[in-house]
């Protein structure tokens, strides 16, 4: 790895870790930039948590070096991680205790933190994630979503310029799960960089302005959300009672991928102009009803890159 990069909020290069003879994380390359909500995609067994662990020096890697917030790590660890907000494979607190105090125990054990106006911290913490009235309750009566803001809450006892975190949605309800988004939208617009671990497509499209895809312990694509729209092929529809005709149009211009319908007829555009397509269709003598070009969505471009289904739910 080169000198850090100042505008990177994680860098990795090679990281790996192997279970005896198992590869579970195989050589990866995040680059995570500053300011951005970075979707780290991938289904459940994909690798993104062992990945995550190793960023956190929770584990250490087979091999491979990384950065968080341009220092390395392990090496920087003390000086960094006060800096960096974590919430990894669901929260740990003491069952007796309210969730205000578990949070206060969690504010005095941390030797940075500056105790005067710790009230305030907690009660803001609290707050942002919908917890207020919940706060003097004990945690051993908190549902799963209960449980999983106050981990949230846990994150944002300080000013971070970074959180990573593994599934924050899960167990919550969907009016949960769109607070804990407009939340985590709501720290990016503060300059809070969020690596977000999740498994689900849809909180990447609303969220996330970049994206990594995990498989089978790699990762085989990371880009800006948009440019990983369009990294699959687009694809024309044509709307006709000559389904067969327009098919045979398509092939001869070169699309690919040709399906037909009862009244319909599509490819794969790839380097063929759309208005070329129209003006040969009518050329040939097709009637053209209706002509449409889509781009791929998520789930289409995760089946390119992976040839697995997806779970979209969310």
């Amino acid at each position: 790895m080169t000198e850090p990069d100042q505008g990177w909020a994680v860098r990795t290069e090679g990281l790996s870790k192997r279970y005896g003879g198992r590869l579970v994380v195989d050589g990866v390359d995040l680059a995570v930039p500053r300011g951005s909500v970075y979707g780290f995609l991938g289904p459940n067994g994909s690798g993104k948590t062992t990945t995550i662990r190793m960023l956190l020096g929770l584990v250490r890697p087979s091999a491979g070096r990384h950065t968080l917030l341009a220092a390395p790590m392990p090496e920087s660890a003390a000086a960094v991680l006060p800096r960096v907000g974590a919430l990894v494979e669901g929260p740990a607190f003491h069952p007796y205790l309210s969730g205000r105090n578990n949070l206060r125990r969690l504010l005095l054990a941390d030797r940075t933190a500056d105790p005067r106006g710790g009230s305030d911290q907690i009660a803001t913490a609290l707050r942002r994630v919908g917890l207020s009235a919940a706060g003097n309750q004990r945690y051993r009566t908190y549902s799963l979503g209960m449980r999983q803001r106050l981990a949230l809450a846990a994150t944002l006892l300080r000013p971070r310029e970074l959180l990573i975190l593994d599934e924050p949605t899960n167990g919550l309800d969907p009016q949960g799960t769109r607070e804990v988004r407009a939340l985590i939208t709501s720290l990016a617009r503060e300059g809070t960089t969020v690596l977000l671990s999740t498994h689900l497509l849809a909180e990447v499209e609303q969220i996330c302005s970049h994206v990594g895809v995990m498989h089978r312990g790699r990762l085989v694509t990371q880009a800006p959300l948009p440019q990983l729209r369009t990294a699959t092929a687009r694809r024309a529809l044509i709307q006709t009672d000559q389904p067969s005709e327009a098919g045979r149009t398509l092939r001869r211009l070169g699309l690919t991928g040709i399906n037909l319908g009862e009244a319909t007829a599509g490819g794969e555009l790839g380097e063929v102009a759309p208005e070329r397509i129209v003006a040969e269709l009518v050329r040939d003598g097709v009637p053209v009803r209706g002509f449409t070009v889509a781009s791929p969505g998520l789930e289409e471009t995760f089946v390119a890159l992976t040839g697995e289904g997806f779970d979209v739910s969310g």
